[in-house]
């Protein structure tokens, strides 16, 4: 047979052989469970980055249990410390002087600790990636949790210790439904990961607020300090807090603008994607226009990241200048700088060695920091290019593995 007579002859091989493939590739997209699998780790990515607006609302509600367990690590660590602080501290309340005895020493080291430990072990909880583990670790914190108030509450409060977990927990899996726990996981890791220009960021705020206290560190504000109570205080300090947030919202709006309308993809976006479940996903032709839900999300993602970080710089500052202050107020300086006032402050619900006024000027001007640092973040062109460019530039990809999520689901 010459090579012309089996052409045909190797034609229909050729055929029968692809449609073989086909059929086994078929028979495997049947059998295997990658639809599935798929789906999950594509939703596991958006709300692992602070994007719950981009599922559906039955997906943000699924898997709660695994999903709430660094939550759940962290507010057991809370309760566990607490319960620690009220059997060191007896039925009484906390009363230290000036010379604490070891048991005062120890709630001293409990109270600074258990902020930074509950963050930890939260941390520490949210690089489980085996589901089983994650549920096995949200039991746990629910178990210590109960174990821990009963243990410390008598038997008649027990129902209502056992209620009052069940509330706590609940509310947890609800706000993680909602997706408000993804939006602030996501905000404080990337809070974490950026430690180090967080320090940059104290280093360039302390000349000014260094000028400021030059300023307003005199007797008249110390006066006024100890003149006002902490409830007066408070409301000073949210007012602060609440126009600095507002004008740092104002200039992220505006700064975010622009992504929320655009639907560019960058030659780069492709290789970023290429390990997540977006990899084999064609950009569609036409992009998903983003929703109200997804426009708020987007922004609100910008703006606590934003606020985390600033008030993680303002607690700092404001921390130092706590540590100052203990430094420069001696016996002698005391009574002219508190107007002859108490020597002892409240804090938590505890008295402790530190002036009530030097309670309120440390309050004044970590709130002072944070308005300064909120202003800086919208109007200094180095600002946006260290923090806040990188930040938009990861929610642009973001969008991008969300137009090939959208257009392969409503495909199928």
């Amino acid at each position: 047979m010459t090579a012309d007579g089996c052409g045909p002859v190797l034609h229909l091989v050729n055929l029968a052989v692809d449609s073989e493939h086909g059929r086994e590739g078929s028979d495997d997209a049947e059998v295997t469970p990658s639809q599935p699998l798929d789906r999950a780790a594509a939703e596991s990515w958006f709300l692992s980055r602070g994007l719950p607006s981009v599922l559906t609302r039955r997906a943000r509600w699924r898997r709660l249990w695994r999903r709430s367990a660094p939550a759940l690590a962290c507010i057991a660590t809370l309760v566990v410390g607490a319960a620690s602080l009220t059997a060191a501290a007896g039925p009484a309340y906390i009363d230290i002087d000036d010379s604490p005895t070891p048991t005062e020493w120890l709630i001293l080291v409990v109270l600074a600790l258990i902020a930074p430990a509950a963050v930890l072990v939260g941390w520490l909880v949210s690089r489980i990636v085996d589901p089983r583990r994650r549920r096995v670790a949200s039991t746990v914190a629910v178990g210590a949790m109960l174990a821990t108030t009963l243990l410390s509450t008598s038997l008649a409060d027990g129902f209502d210790t056992v209620m009052n977990v069940g509330w706590l927990v609940l509310a947890t899996l609800a706000l993680n439904g909602l997706g408000v726990g993804s939006v602030l996981g996501w905000a404080t890791k990337l809070t974490v990961t950026h430690l180090a220009s967080a320090g940059a960021l104290v280093a360039r705020a302390l000349p000014v607020v260094l000028l400021t206290v030059l300023v307003f560190f005199n007797t008249y504000v110390w006066s006024m300090a100890t003149k006002l109570s902490r409830d007066r205080m408070w409301l000073i300090v949210d007012l602060m807090a609440l126009l600095a947030v507002s004008f740092l919202v104002s200039g992220i709006v505006e700064r975010v603008r622009p992504l929320l309308a655009s639907r560019a993809v960058h030659d780069a976006d492709s290789p970023r994607l290429s390990d997540t479940p977006f990899a084999a996903m064609p950009d569609p032709v036409r992009g998903v226009p983003l929703s109200r839900r997804e426009r708020l999300n987007v922004v609100f993602v910008v703006a606590a990241s934003q606020i985390i970080q600033i008030a993680m710089v303002a607690l700092v500052t404001a921390g130092i200048f706590m540590v100052l202050g203990l430094l420069v107020l001696s016996p002698d300086l005391l009574p002219v700088w508190t107007a002859n006032g108490p020597d002892q402050g409240k804090l938590f619900g505890m008295l402790l060695p530190i002036p009530q006024p030097l309670i309120h000027v440390t309050m004044f001007l970590g709130a002072l920091t944070f308005m300064y640092v909120s202003a800086r973040a919208v109007g200094d062109g180095e600002y946006r290019t260290q923090f806040l460019d990188p930040l938009v530039d990861d929610l642009r990809l973001t969008l991008v593995a969300r137009s090939r999520y959208r257009a392969h689901v409503d495909s199928r």
